[in-house]
């Protein structure tokens, strides 16, 4: 269960009954100014993950291999468009759910992540077959 979606109304509201406890009007005040103060960063934040999306091709990072290994279960989309700044190709068709996203690097291998409710669940790395990838067989003249 979703614990955030009622912990921080509960929290909010019993900050401002402390504040007009203490402070009266001025508590409310400095309880308001914090708040707003609080979503403007939070706004800044947001406007500048995607300013730094805008220069980027849809679905491409520069290595998916590492965009693999910095992956974590419940991150939100926003963190994982932040670390790769690039907006996610949508795979999935949209307003479904779960949504899917992929991300693309110039080797062509593909991390697709399934998210739901914004939340990180799950993503699989698929990489193309290489010849680097198999072990090189050494003959000798004497065999």
């Amino acid at each position: 269960m979703n614990f955030q979606r009622y912990l921080v109304p509960i929290g909010a509201v019993g900050l401002t009954a402390w504040a007009w406890q203490t402070w009266q009007w001025m508590g409310i005040a400095l309880v308001v100014t914090c708040g707003v103060m609080w979503l403007l960063l939070y706004f800044n934040r947001l406007v500048q993950i995607m300013k730094r999306a805008t220069n980027r091709p849809i679905g491409f990072v520069d290595s998916a291999v590492m965009l693999n290994a910095k992956l974590k279960v419940g991150m939100s989309l926003m963190h994982v468009i932040a670390m790769t700044r690039a907006l996610g190709q949508l795979e999935t068709e949209k307003d479904t759910r779960p949504e899917v996203f992929s991300w693309r690097d110039g080797s062509q291998s593909v991390v697709r992540c399934v998210f739901v409710q914004g939340k990180l669940q799950s993503w699989t790395l698929n990489r193309p077959f290489q010849a680097t990838d198999v072990e090189p067989v050494i003959y000798s003249a004497n065999d």
